[in-house]
């Protein structure tokens, strides 16, 4: 059971009203969108984050008190945690992880869903990375609950339960790493998240524990992206014999537009601060206000032919903080924009090379994608048979993650 919304909702309530400003039927509710949006949405002096969040959204994708429901000092300080375990030096440490668990899980494979072989590979390499080390067996199941906790977040019925049980059981597993770790039982890699984590005498166990899912399991959600990339290959031939060639810039450029094109995160919430004026209607102070995240990296007046996956688009147009905003807008330092966005890129960089470099077939299946069903991913998805077995040398010549979107302050218009 959906929730009712879809992707499209608020873009289409927004052209019904003719405006990037609209009242929503929900009493105290309000939706922006447009070129602009972004940049009144990230002004701190205007919004605030804390005590927006619902509670089912907490007890399945966020957890309590961590850094999503946090604003000024608190949030630049957790922020900063997020941060130092982001680093160029730590990224590439990870690619070198995915790059091994994807070895090790495909090179004997016939046949494999990938968004499922990806979420197994990405939970093994993402606990390593995060030095929170899970035996082989417990993978599969770990997996299972973190993807759980994403695909059960905007709805109710069924998906709903199996996300709340899915943090019950993994918050319950970050805190015995958490434990571990404050005992002197484990002891992860200096600079690792664990260790940073449960070295914060700011945060209790059960923070703790969600701080650390909170880096796990944004790096397992990169799985849609995974199957988004392979179909994007798939209905984009050429693309496959352009990342082939390894060029790092076009790897790059491809992974900004399937985080454009293909949808994940519908639409951002946060509160009213002090009561302005935008787009002529007036946003009382305590009010929501729901960020149009879709409808803007589908803008015609901000991605011209917004429904063509067009790589190409960004070396015409390098995007601004608050034009390209799948993991949030404004600066990655000091804003709310997504400190694992340059994981996200550079995993789907990396698969999407590893993808392009092989030889596989896609038997008949279903691969539509429902802008109805949130998170969307493909139907069926992304069943691939390899033809030979997976190329060691797809998985060894990785290209170099990426530099991060533009951080420059003022976005390109």
């Amino acid at each position: 059971m959906s929730l009712g919304l879809s992707y499209l909702t608020l873009t289409r309530l927004r052209e019904r009203a003719g405006s990037d400003a609209v009242r929503l039927p929900i009493p105290g509710f309000y939706a922006i969108g447009g070129p602009d949006a972004a940049e009144v949405f990230y002004n701190p002096a205007r919004f605030d984050r804390q005590g927006v969040l619902p509670g089912p959204v907490k007890k399945t994708l966020f957890g309590e008190n961590g850094i999503h429901g946090l604003d000024g000092r608190p949030h630049q300080a957790r922020k900063g945690m997020f941060l130092s375990v982001n680093t160029p030096e730590s990224v590439a440490r990870l690619l070198e992880l995915t790059g091994a668990a994807w070895h090790a899980a495909l090179r004997h494979r016939r046949q494999l869903v990938l968004f499922d072989e990806a979420a197994r590979v990405l939970t093994a390499a993402a606990c390593g990375w995060a030095g929170a080390p899970i035996p082989a067996a417990g993978v599969d199941e770990l997996a299972r609950n973190l993807v759980a906790m994403v695909d059960g977040f905007a709805t109710l019925g069924p998906r709903h339960v199996r996300a709340r049980l899915a943090r019950r059981r993994t918050e319950l597993w970050a805190g015995h790493v958490i434990d571990d770790v404050r005992r002197g039982n484990l002891r992860p890699p200096s600079g690792s998240a664990t260790a940073i984590i449960a070295a914060d005498p700011t945060l209790d166990r059960a923070t703790a524990a969600v701080e650390l899912l909170n880096v796990v399991r944004p790096t397992v959600a990169v799985s849609w992206m995974i199957a988004y990339a392979a179909h994007a290959l798939h209905t984009m031939p050429q693309w496959r014999r352009r990342l082939a060639d390894g060029d790092p810039g076009e790897a790059g450029d491809f992974a900004d537009e399937v985080r454009r094109m293909y949808p994940f995160t519908p639409f951002l919430a946060a509160r009213v601060r002090t009561g302005f004026r935008w787009r002529d209607l007036d946003f009382p102070a305590d009010a929501t206000v729901l960020l149009d995240v879709y409808g803007i990296d589908h803008d015609p007046r901000v991605f011209p032919n917004p429904d063509v996956f067009d790589p190409d688009r960004y070396r015409q147009r390098p995007p601004g903080l608050f034009d390209l905003i799948p993991q949030g807008a404004g600066d990655r330092e000091t804003g709310h924009r997504c400190p694992g966005e340059p994981v996200t890129r550079a995993i789907i960089e990396q698969t999407a090379t590893i993808l392009a470099r092989s030889t596989y077939q896609m038997p008949p299946q279903d691969l539509t994608i429902n802008l109805r069903r949130i998170p969307a991913r493909p139907a069926s998805g992304v069943l691939i048979t390899p033809v030979r077995p997976w190329p060691t040398s797809a998985l060894a010549d990785r290209p170099a993650p990426s530099p991060s979107p533009p951080t420059s302050a003022h976005p390109a218009r």
